[in-house]
């Protein structure tokens, strides 16, 4: 495989991680790992998905949930157009269920995020030719 300039090296890296950001798995579509592409897809869309079908769509909350919101951002920036949504405060969520639906879905934001890297970290080793151990 030809070596890219460091710029390229770089941007290229940057393409796989906004990528696998913005659809989970993407990232390691574009390095052509089909399995792990969806894997990886449906493990963190059904965990976000439950998350909302146990809380609602109220436990995306960017003001009175800062810390979960950070967390479930990492999902996708889609996440961001249903923060801004419930920013009004117009689905209050109460209880266990908010609880559990905010943990749900933070943990599938930071499963992607661990993903995003993974995706990064494979397209750098198949770049600069180095073996992974």
């Amino acid at each position: 495989m030809a070596q890219r300039s460091k710029e390229g090296h770089i941007a290229f890296l940057l393409t796989i991680g906004l990528m696998g950001w913005f659809v989970p798995g993407a990232g390691h579509l574009m390095l052509n790992e089909k399995k792990h592409a969806i894997i990886i897809f449906v493990t963190i869309a059904l965990t976000f998905a439950m998350g909302l079908y146990i809380g609602s769509i109220g436990v995306i909350n960017p003001i009175g949930a800062k810390p979960w919101y950070v967390a479930q951002i990492m999902n996708s920036p889609a996440v961001a157009t249903i923060g801004q949504m419930t920013r009004t405060g117009n689905y209050p969520v109460y209880g266990r269920s908010s609880e559990i639906g905010q943990i749900y879905t933070s943990i599938a934001g930071l499963l992607n995020l661990l993903c995003i890297v993974n995706a990064v970290y494979w397209a750098h080793l198949r770049q600069t030719g180095a073996e992974g151990g």
